[in-house]
């Protein structure tokens, strides 16, 4: 669907100038939207799998964690594929924010993976300039990740950043010069990003970003010694079909949330960076940027 047609289709839960800022955008961050009996469910259950990963040793199927961890500092970069670590996370993914999702995909919605992020005091955890679809390209650009602060988040704890209508620009090339996968611009492209017109999306715990998968966004590094989590749910129109293999699916990879399925793909002409094939399993994000998967 377009966004003219899909902006026809009545709001859910965004307001329609919500949905007209992210199409127009590329983005749109909505504060306070979880209600307070959700957001505290989602905390206590994250703060249960930061205890659990102080057992870990490396990164494994479930956690990704970073240089340094240990049990008395856990530092837990990543808990992967959420929606099948815990109902909670995916009653979330499947109620709430997929009704946001059919705010902006259309009545017609698929479930394409999750991830739980954090912020750690500490200067090795920027996540640099980058853009989605590369890591999963489908037919068309009607995919979009909606984020989630599960503690309020300022520009002292290292905020999602977006470049205003960088949706609409070019695609840039995520392999280093050696050829190896790094998830991000390379100095060179990155120097010419106009850092005044970023836009960082803060707001109290509860609050919601969204970034079409198209959009150039980073996140600063965290500057306070409590940690800050950002659950992610990406999505898709029903009409958008992934023609590579995806990095780490989980039991709900590709499940239908709204609507029904397509009976046609929608094929946007704009070409698409191919990754590495994700067959053999991918570790994170903060793995590629930092030349650990090399």
């Amino acid at each position: 669907m377009t966004p003219e047609d899909i902006l026809k289709e009545p709001p859910r839960v965004l307001t329609q100038a919500q949905r007209e800022h992210y199409f127009e955008r590329g983005y749109v961050g909505v504060e306070s939207l979880v209600p307070a009996d959700t957001l505290a469910e989602l905390i206590a259950v994250t703060n249960e799998f930061v205890d659990a990963s102080r057992a870990e040793t490396q990164a494994g199927r479930e956690f990704d964690i970073g240089p340094g961890h240990s049990a008395e500092r856990p530092v837990l970069r990543r808990l992967k594929r959420p929606d099948d670590q815990h109902d909670a996370y995916w009653r979330f993914a499947s109620g709430l924010m997929a009704d946001v999702a059919a705010d902006l995909a259309g009545p017609d919605v698929v479930f394409h993976h999750s991830k739980l992020n954090f912020k750690w005091f500490d200067e090795t955890d920027t996540v640099k300039w980058h853009q989605d679809i590369q890591f999963f390209p489908h037919t068309n650009y009607n995919v979009f990740t909606i984020g989630c602060y599960l503690a309020d988040t300022d520009m002292s704890n290292g905020p999602l950043a977006v470049l205003p209508g960088s949706h609409n620009g070019p695609l840039y090339d995520q392999y280093g010069a050696d050829g190896s996968w790094t998830g991000c611009l390379c100095d060179e492209d990155a120097s010419v990003v106009d850092m005044a017109k970023a836009d960082y999306l803060t707001g109290p715990a509860g609050s919601i970003t969204v970034h079409n998968c198209r959009a150039l966004h980073y996140s600063p590094s965290s500057k306070s010694a409590e940690p800050r989590p950002l659950l992610l749910n990406c999505f898709s129109s029903a009409d958008a079909k992934a023609y590579t293999p995806h990095p780490d699916p989980s039991s709900h990879t590709y499940e239908v949330v709204r609507g029904k399925p397509a009976q046609w793909a929608w094929h946007d002409p704009r070409p698409c960076q191919i990754p590495p094939d994700w067959s053999g399993g991918y570790t994170s994000i903060f793995a590629a940027q930092a030349g650990e998967d090399a």
